[in-house]
């Protein structure tokens, strides 16, 4: 599944897209620059993409990416 958010103004579509993961019982990342974010289904504290490992990325349920100041910020999750 893939959902796209193009609000306009300073992190709005980021918080748009943050909002709807929370909607939809998904837990993000912690943002680290123009890195990924990255997604669980759940309750769950995720680093930041420097700090995950190949497994714990492979494991992830999706990610966030995009201009998270700007926009547009998408999220890709699989299995959808």
């Amino acid at each position: 599944m893939k959902v796209v958010f193009s609000q306009a103004g300073d992190f709005q579509a980021m918080q748009a897209a943050e909002t709807w993961c929370k909607h939809h019982g998904i837990s993000c990342g912690s943002g680290q620059g123009r890195e990924p974010r990255g997604l669980l289904r759940g309750d769950f504290l995720i680093a930041k993409w420097r700090n995950l490992n190949k497994h714990e990325r492979i494991a992830l349920d999706g990610t966030m990416t995009g201009d998270m100041r700007n926009g547009p910020v998408t999220i890709n999750i699989k299995g959808e």
